[in-house]
Protein backbone atom coordinates (compact mmCIF):
# COMPACT_ATOMS: atom_id res chain seq x y z
CA UNK A 1 0.00 0.00 0.00
CA UNK A 2 1.42 3.51 -0.74
CA UNK A 3 0.79 6.81 1.11
CA UNK A 4 -2.11 9.02 -0.31
CA UNK A 5 -0.63 12.41 -1.34
CA UNK A 6 -2.82 15.41 -1.22
CA UNK A 7 -1.91 17.46 -4.21
CA UNK A 8 -4.17 20.08 -3.63
CA UNK A 9 -3.64 21.07 -0.03
CA UNK A 10 -1.01 23.84 1.21
CA UNK A 11 2.35 22.34 2.77
CA UNK A 12 1.53 22.30 7.19
CA UNK A 13 3.72 25.03 8.27
CA UNK A 14 6.83 23.60 10.16
CA UNK A 15 7.16 24.01 13.63
CA UNK A 16 9.04 26.45 15.18
CA UNK A 17 12.85 25.93 16.98
CA UNK A 18 12.03 27.07 20.15
CA UNK A 19 8.79 28.99 21.03
CA UNK A 20 8.09 31.93 23.38
CA UNK A 21 5.33 30.70 24.86
CA UNK A 22 3.84 27.11 24.89
CA UNK A 23 1.84 26.06 21.50
CA UNK A 24 -0.37 23.60 19.66
CA UNK A 25 -0.49 22.23 16.44
CA UNK A 26 -4.24 22.14 15.56
CA UNK A 27 -4.85 19.68 12.89
CA UNK A 28 -8.08 19.41 10.57
CA UNK A 29 -9.78 16.09 10.67
CA UNK A 30 -11.81 16.19 7.29
CA UNK A 31 -8.15 16.56 5.47
CA UNK A 32 -6.52 14.15 7.72
CA UNK A 33 -9.14 11.58 7.12
CA UNK A 34 -8.53 12.57 3.11
CA UNK A 35 -5.24 11.43 3.76
CA UNK A 36 -3.87 15.41 4.09
CA UNK A 37 -1.62 17.40 6.24
CA UNK A 38 -3.46 20.43 6.97
CA UNK A 39 -3.24 22.10 10.16
CA UNK A 40 -2.03 24.81 12.42
CA UNK A 41 0.47 25.83 14.66
CA UNK A 42 -1.55 28.01 17.58
CA UNK A 43 0.42 29.91 20.40
CA UNK A 44 -1.64 28.97 24.05
CA UNK A 45 -2.80 32.51 24.63
CA UNK A 46 -6.18 32.50 25.64
CA UNK A 47 -9.27 30.25 24.49
CA UNK A 48 -10.94 32.86 22.43
CA UNK A 49 -7.94 33.39 20.25
CA UNK A 50 -7.38 29.59 19.89
CA UNK A 51 -10.71 29.53 19.10
CA UNK A 52 -10.24 32.01 16.64
CA UNK A 53 -7.01 30.17 15.06
CA UNK A 54 -9.19 26.79 14.45
CA UNK A 55 -11.89 28.39 12.73
CA UNK A 56 -9.52 30.11 10.36
CA UNK A 57 -7.65 27.30 9.85
CA UNK A 58 -10.48 24.94 9.49
CA UNK A 59 -12.16 27.32 6.80
CA UNK A 60 -8.97 27.56 4.87
CA UNK A 61 -9.04 23.76 4.53
CA UNK A 62 -8.90 21.68 1.17
CA UNK A 63 -11.81 19.90 2.49
CA UNK A 64 -14.95 21.12 2.01
CA UNK A 65 -16.92 22.36 4.88
CA UNK A 66 -14.34 21.08 7.44
CA UNK A 67 -15.57 21.41 11.10
CA UNK A 68 -13.63 18.99 12.90
CA UNK A 69 -10.07 19.11 14.90
CA UNK A 70 -7.97 17.91 17.21
CA UNK A 71 -4.28 18.49 18.59
CA UNK A 72 -1.93 16.25 16.86
CA UNK A 73 1.43 18.03 18.40
CA UNK A 74 2.33 20.50 21.28
CA UNK A 75 5.82 21.80 22.16
CA UNK A 76 7.15 23.88 25.21
CA UNK A 77 5.07 22.36 27.99
CA UNK A 78 8.33 20.82 29.52
CA UNK A 79 6.98 17.15 30.04
CA UNK A 80 3.15 17.76 30.98
CA UNK A 81 1.15 16.39 28.40
CA UNK A 82 -2.36 17.31 26.72
CA UNK A 83 -5.06 14.57 25.03
CA UNK A 84 -5.86 15.14 21.52
CA UNK A 85 -9.49 16.86 22.69
CA UNK A 86 -8.11 18.79 25.57
CA UNK A 87 -10.46 21.32 26.13
CA UNK A 88 -8.71 25.11 24.92
CA UNK A 89 -9.02 26.09 28.84
CA UNK A 90 -6.93 23.56 29.69
CA UNK A 91 -4.19 24.21 27.12
CA UNK A 92 -3.95 27.86 28.65
CA UNK A 93 -3.94 26.94 31.91
CA UNK A 94 -1.44 24.41 31.22
CA UNK A 95 0.75 27.16 29.04
CA UNK A 96 -0.17 29.50 31.82
CA UNK A 97 1.38 26.97 34.98
CA UNK A 98 4.08 26.22 32.64
CA UNK A 99 5.29 29.78 31.72
CA UNK A 100 5.26 31.00 35.49
CA UNK A 101 6.94 27.89 36.35
CA UNK A 102 9.01 26.71 33.86
CA UNK A 103 10.85 23.43 33.58
CA UNK A 104 9.53 22.79 37.21
CA UNK A 105 6.11 23.07 36.21
CA UNK A 106 6.10 20.71 33.14
CA UNK A 107 7.67 17.95 35.23
CA UNK A 108 5.47 18.80 37.94
CA UNK A 109 2.03 18.65 36.07
CA UNK A 110 3.98 15.44 34.52
CA UNK A 111 4.64 13.73 37.68
CA UNK A 112 0.62 14.09 39.26
CA UNK A 113 -0.92 12.68 36.04
CA UNK A 114 -0.95 16.28 34.54
CA UNK A 115 -3.73 16.85 37.22
CA UNK A 116 -3.24 20.76 37.67
CA UNK A 117 -4.50 21.41 40.96
CA UNK A 118 -2.25 18.60 42.19
CA UNK A 119 0.46 20.08 41.12
CA UNK A 120 -0.18 23.96 41.71
CA UNK A 121 -0.72 22.44 45.68
CA UNK A 122 2.61 21.43 45.02
CA UNK A 123 4.16 24.64 45.14
CA UNK A 124 2.79 25.55 47.93
CA UNK A 125 5.16 23.31 49.99
CA UNK A 126 7.91 24.09 47.69
CA UNK A 127 11.62 25.21 49.65
CA UNK A 128 13.47 26.03 46.34
CA UNK A 129 16.02 24.21 44.75
CA UNK A 130 19.48 23.39 46.01
CA UNK A 131 22.68 21.60 45.10
CA UNK A 132 22.60 19.27 48.20
CA UNK A 133 20.66 18.05 51.36
CA UNK A 134 23.64 19.60 52.78
CA UNK A 135 22.72 23.02 51.28
CA UNK A 136 19.10 22.56 51.80
CA UNK A 137 19.88 21.56 55.43
CA UNK A 138 22.48 24.62 56.13
CA UNK A 139 19.26 26.79 54.76
CA UNK A 140 17.12 25.39 56.87
CA UNK A 141 19.33 26.69 60.01
CA UNK A 142 20.31 29.89 58.92
CA UNK A 143 16.84 30.74 58.03
CA UNK A 144 15.62 29.78 61.41
CA UNK A 145 12.90 27.09 59.92
CA UNK A 146 14.10 24.11 61.77
CA UNK A 147 10.95 23.23 63.92
CA UNK A 148 11.24 24.31 67.88
CA UNK A 149 11.86 20.65 69.11
CA UNK A 150 15.12 19.64 66.37
CA UNK A 151 17.54 21.11 68.69
CA UNK A 152 19.91 18.14 68.68
CA UNK A 153 18.74 17.44 64.84
CA UNK A 154 19.79 21.24 64.04
CA UNK A 155 23.16 20.74 66.06
CA UNK A 156 24.07 17.54 63.94
CA UNK A 157 23.34 18.98 60.74
CA UNK A 158 25.23 22.32 61.15
CA UNK A 159 27.89 20.26 62.13
CA UNK A 160 27.92 17.66 59.72
CA UNK A 161 27.74 20.86 56.68
CA UNK A 162 30.45 22.45 58.52
CA UNK A 163 32.57 19.21 58.23
CA UNK A 164 31.44 19.23 54.82
CA UNK A 165 29.91 15.63 54.63
CA UNK A 166 28.20 14.89 51.51
CA UNK A 167 24.66 15.57 51.62
CA UNK A 168 23.74 12.38 50.99
CA UNK A 169 24.54 11.07 53.59
CA UNK A 170 23.36 13.75 56.25
CA UNK A 171 19.40 12.19 56.54
CA UNK A 172 16.91 14.12 58.42
CA UNK A 173 13.50 13.54 58.69
CA UNK A 174 11.69 15.69 60.53
CA UNK A 175 7.78 16.08 60.91
CA UNK A 176 5.89 19.54 61.67
CA UNK A 177 2.81 19.35 64.01
CA UNK A 178 0.31 21.80 64.88
CA UNK A 179 0.58 23.17 68.09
Amino acid sequence: MTDQICTHARAAMPAPARPDRPRIYVACLAAYNSGCLHGRWITATTPDEIRDEVRAMLADSPEPDAEEWAIHDYEGFEGASLSEYASFETVCEFADFVEEHGELGGKLLSHFGDDLAEARAAFEDYAGGYRSAADFAESLHEDGNMPRRSATITEIVVDSVDRAIPGEEVIVEVQCHSD
